[in-house]
């Protein structure tokens, strides 16, 4: 068994404990991130994808990485690019871009 005895088991207590998953765009999600999320993160890994693969090979890069948290029991997975993928209280899931809100001073 690889059960670590690290003091840092002890903090993943209740749900809201839940830590961040990271993974990058076009892999296959984390075990941990919920299956309703996956089409919404295909899909915009997909779009993310092609854009990077449009660039000329020395400005792409790498491929950005998510990051899954919770809010209030609900997934919220993050891109690097600022894209958030959610979960909402209807079960719904929502895809929503950063500049969208405005802040593009």
């Amino acid at each position: 068994s690889h059960r670590s005895s690290s003091p840092r088991q002890s903090l993943q207590r209740g749900p809201d404990m839940q830590l961040g998953t990271r993974w990058t765009a076009g892999e296959q999600p984390p075990a941990s991130v919920p299956a309703a999320l996956h089409e919404a993160i295909a899909e915009v890994d997909a779009s993310t994808l092609a854009e990077l693969a449009a660039l000329p090979e020395a400005e792409r890069g790498y491929a950005p990485r998510w990051t899954l948290t919770w809010l209030e029991g609900r997934p919220i997975a993050e891109l690097e690019t600022g894209v958030f993928v959610r979960l909402n209280a209807a079960g719904g899931v929502t895809i929503d871009h950063e500049e969208e809100y405005g802040e593009d001073d």
